[in-house]
């Protein structure tokens, strides 16, 4: 498909056929441009870690510092585990299950989509996962 897809103008409508063939471009870059948005920023962060790897002869500066790279590389690990989620999610696209829920099978709604573009469960369905969850976590 060469045609270039807007991506501040979703072609989201209701009154069009689910996952259609304009609603699965419109994801897949979506997704694309998001996987693409946390790599950049990843090499960012490993550019910025090597150059702070100064030693600091001050205690207090080189606590805070240790901290600093902490905090970073435990959000670089989150963004490594949802590069994988949006890689699930591309595959989905390509076999034709993205955008149904995993549990009921029902369509997700394009508007849960277009905010998170990797949701592999309807909105009542998380409710519910969520809602186990807490009991669970409750005992």
């Amino acid at each position: 498909m060469s045609e270039k897809i807007d991506l501040i103008e979703p072609v989201l409508s209701d009154d069009d056929e689910f996952m259609n063939a304009k609603q699965r471009a419109y994801f897949r870059a979506k997704l694309i441009a998001w996987k693409n948005d946390i790599l950049r920023e990843a090499k960012e962060t490993l550019g910025h870690l090597a150059e702070e790897s100064a030693n600091h002869p001050d205690l207090a500066d080189r606590a805070s510092s240790e901290t600093d790279r902490a905090i970073e590389l435990r959000a670089r690990d989150r963004q490594r585990k949802l590069i994988s989620k949006i890689d699930a999610a591309l595959t989905r696209i390509d076999e034709g299950t993205y955008g149904y829920c995993e549990e009921t099978g029902e369509p997700i709604s394009l508007k849960r989509l277009d905010a998170r573009p990797i949701a592999t469960l309807s909105i009542e369905a998380q409710e519910r996962h969520e809602r186990r969850e807490k009991v669970y976590r409750d005992e």
